[in-house]
């Protein structure tokens, strides 16, 4: 077992799930409400980790783009059965919307006035409850994120962003990811991976987020094709998880203009993107379009990626399976001038390399479709 003390408690080894009621008990947890989803309850594992507990709670309807009507619904049943904890179990939509409901048993509603970009960070205080985070997935990082990114009521997908908005422990156990499906695994791997290179390519002076976003990258790069081949090997998932740790780690640094766009791509309801699959499909073309900006970061890229940044995420798109375009998503030319001006409103969008205008991100849509 590791613990590491980087912005929050980790504890990081496989089986460490095992360990989930001592670490409750740590932080004074006697009644935890465990905020996951209908998939991950279909397989077994809520039932398997609530059985371990004494008094849990499950809330299992986290949608696949977490929702405020979905994290008041999650609220309402915490206060009603009187918990006083909260553990987020699966991806990265179930510990968002369990951030959310945390958010939620010390702050009043509605979520709006808690966003980034509604200037809402100096609204948030640590009077909360606990949380432990336990990822099912190796894609997000939001165990170990400042953010949780909800559709709120207005229809807009908006990230509240605090220090007080992480986890009290990131219970991470590779375990858990073994068997994920191929396609799963790819598309929560590119967005672990996309996260490594956009906060490396994000302006501002951090270099230990920096190091720690290559290192993520190269784990996420050797990995994420072994785990789609044997959802069983134990090496590749152990380094998809640290990809997506690391990645989340070093994005307190900044995102770029591929978040930007995702994320009011992700709020369109009649498609219900994954944001892994988003965010690979949009990374070739924000990278070229950061190419000018970034100095020699370009040449490091190419150097541990083997290859042109651009190409080299292009060429392993198509070995996974990740789809053509945005067009084969269903996205319309009119929803792409919709999200091209949201982009703009974006908590993402002022920490790209090169600030990109409504033009430019129309632009690197359409050049994505």
């Amino acid at each position: 077992m590791s613990t590491i003390n980087y912005l929050t408690r980790i504890e990081f080894a496989e089986g460490a799930i095992a360990r989930l009621p001592e670490f409750l008990a740590g932080l004074g947890v006697k009644r935890p409400l465990i905020a996951t989803d209908a998939g991950l309850v279909a397989t077994g594992l809520v039932a398997k980790v609530a059985g371990q507990l004494e008094n849990a709670v499950v809330f299992a309807e986290t949608p696949a783009n977490p929702t405020e009507e979905a994290v008041i619904k999650a609220h309402a049943l915490y206060v009603a059965e009187g918990c006083d904890g909260i553990v987020g179990l699966g991806g990265g939509s179930s510990l968002d919307l369990a951030k959310a409901v945390r958010l939620l048993t010390g702050h009043p509603g509605p979520l709006e006035q808690y966003t980034a970009v509604a200037g809402g960070v100096g609204r948030i205080h640590g009077n909360i409850c606990p949380m432990i985070a336990v990822p099912t997935t190796s894609g997000t990082g939001s165990e170990v994120g400042r953010a949780a990114v909800i559709i709120t009521a207005d229809g807009r997908k908006l990230g509240i962003v605090s220090g007080f908005m992480l986890p009290s422990i990131a219970l991470c156990d590779p375990e858990l990811t073994w068997g994920l499906p191929p396609r799963l695994t790819a598309a929560t791997g590119m967005d672990a991976i996309s996260h490594c290179l956009e906060t490396y390519m994000a302006p501002a002076f951090n270099p230990p987020a920096e190091a720690i976003a290559l290192h993520g990258l190269d784990h996420g790069l050797r990995a994420i094709e072994p785990a789609m081949q044997d959802g069983r090997d134990a090496d590749a998932r152990r380094d998809m998880m640290i990809c997506a740790l690391e990645g989340a780690m070093a994005f307190q640094k900044g995102l770029g203009a591929v978040h930007a766009l995702t994320h009011p791509l992700g709020a369109i309801r009649a498609l219900n993107l994954h944001h892994g699959t988003l965010n690979a499909v949009l990374m070739p073309a924000v990278l070229r379009f950061n190419r000018a900006v970034i100095g020699t970061k370009w040449d490091v890229l190419a150097d541990r990626m083997g290859g042109a940044p651009d190409q080299v995420i292009e060429d392993l798109n198509r070995r996974i399976g990740m789809p053509p375009g945005l067009t084969a998503m269903g996205v319309t030319d009119a929803m792409m001038e919709q999200v091209s001006h949201a982009a703009l409103k974006d908590h993402c969008h002022g920490t790209n390399p090169r600030i990109a205008t409504q033009e430019d991100y129309l632009a690197l849509l359409r050049e994505s479709a």
